[in-house]
């Protein structure tokens, strides 16, 4: 019987561990991942992630095929290994500990014939230059002779109904041919259709390529919201006339920031590498990276704006917050710029309230933050209401009924005397 190891089981990993035991019925799938309360939680069928209901969690694990596990040793003897851990940035800086440490185990139990994927977003040359290392020292074999080795860039766009794991072409390369055919042939019993490329580099670079494109766009939006409101031009009008432009146009639209791991993160690896080794700088990712950081503080000063106008001051002043998760319907608060604005309207002495029905309570929001429910007495006691996550379950009529003065930053509600846009 196969045996799949994927290392980590978050938004990344847990769905392509459900995916591989639904797709594979003599396969068994190992979902690593060192958080133990994770680990219970899935054990016990329960889900945090919106793309795996709890009823396809618990079909897993009903199959006997899924074991979620904190045990490194549970990983021996695998077939194919999935490394899908975080990678997040510390100080500026990639921080690829977790890749390393998942490197080291596998490292330990990989044998003759198995296959080694990297999906963890990175910068290009980790998979040969980082991990192939790791696995050889701690093995003691060589890669491309006794083992297989690639990278597959995850596409997870989480709470996508339409383009989901499966049905999102998978881009998949290996360090030689006979790895590509091994890392395809793992991928085409997942996924709908793979897109091979000829190197780990070209494939690492894809999916800077696709972040960095949206964070350089959605900055490039941004910007032209806040200029275009000094200038009375409303963005919003402009880019919907824009998008019917048949071709040559592409619809992005304002917000308060960006968040999830992707925008926030990939493209400082990808200016990160071009900066240490080619002493050069990404000065495109440099300067979406300012403004799209800075949105989070402009929401701030239009709410201070806004009360300045009416007489009246923020510091004191009950403030709604709708929507903690950096995107709609899902609860990822990862970077989210809605955490951001609320840290600062707490700076400025209002007293916050939150209301988001996907983000546990967990979730890494200041504790002063009070959580609620969104209904009639909380819209009519809140001095502002803000709209940052437009999540579907917000009725959006009682907002603009109960609501004193709202800054949508999404553009979601009707126009009215008490509705400004971003």
């Amino acid at each position: 019987m196969p045996k799949i190891v994927i290392m980590g089981q978050g938004y990344v990993g847990l769905p392509l561990a459900v995916r591989a035991v639904e797709a594979g019925e003599d396969t068994t799938v190992v979902g690593f991942d060192v958080d133990e309360d994770r680990v219970k939680r899935l054990a016990a069928g329960e889900s945090f992630v919106e793309d795996v209901a709890p009823q396809r969690l618990s079909a897993a694990l009903a199959t006997g095929r899924y074991l979620p596990t904190t045990e490194e040793r549970a990983v021996g003897g695998f077939d194919v290994a999935v490394i899908s851990v975080p990678t997040p940035l510390r100080e500026g800086v990639p921080d690829l500990r977790a890749i390393e440490s998942a490197a080291r185990i596998l490292g330990r139990f990989l044998r003759q014939g198995s296959t080694v994927v990297l999906e963890s977003t990175t910068y290009p040359g980790t998979t040969e230059e980082l991990v192939a290392p790791i696995l050889e020292e701690y093995s003691g074999l060589t890669v491309g002779v006794d083992f297989h080795l690639g990278y597959s860039p995850e596409r997870i766009d989480p709470g996508n109904r339409v383009w989901t794991l499966e049905t999102t072409p998978k881009v998949v390369s290996g360090v030689d041919e006979a790895s590509l055919e091994a890392v395809d042939a793992f991928y085409r019993t997942v996924v709908d259709k793979t897109v091979p490329v000829k190197s780990p580099k070209v494939a690492e670079l894809t999916k800077l390529v696709e972040n960095t494109f949206r964070h350089v766009n959605i900055a490039l939006v941004n910007e032209l919201a806040v200029y275009a409101r000094e200038l009375g031009i409303d963005v919003w009008e402009a880019v919907d006339a824009a998008s019917s432009k048949p071709f040559g146009f592409m619809r992005f639209t304002p917000g308060p920031g960006v968040g999830g791991h992707c925008l926030p993160v990939d493209p400082v690896y990808l200016s990160w590498r071009v900066n240490r080794a080619l002493g050069h700088r990404f000065r495109f990712v440099e300067l979406a990276n300012d403004v799209n950081d800075h949105m989070p503080a402009y929401v701030v000063q239009r709410l201070l704006t806004a009360f300045n106008e009416r007489g009246r001051a923020l510091s004191g002043s009950r403030v709604l917050v709708l929507g903690l998760a950096y995107k709609p319907d899902t609860g990822d608060a990862r970077e989210s710029p809605a955490v951001r604005v609320v840290d600062g309207l707490l700076r400025l002495g209002a007293e916050v309230r939150a209301v988001d029905p996907h983000v546990v309570e967990s979730a890494p929001v200041d504790p002063r933050v009070i959580r609620t429910e969104l209904d009639e007495q909380e819209l009519a006691a809140a001095d502002a209401v803000v709209l940052l996550t437009d999540h579907s379950a917000f009725d959006l009529d009682l907002i603009t009924q109960h609501a004193r003065f709202i800054l949508d930053t999404r553009h979601r509600l009707p126009a009215g005397p008490t509705v400004e846009y971003l």
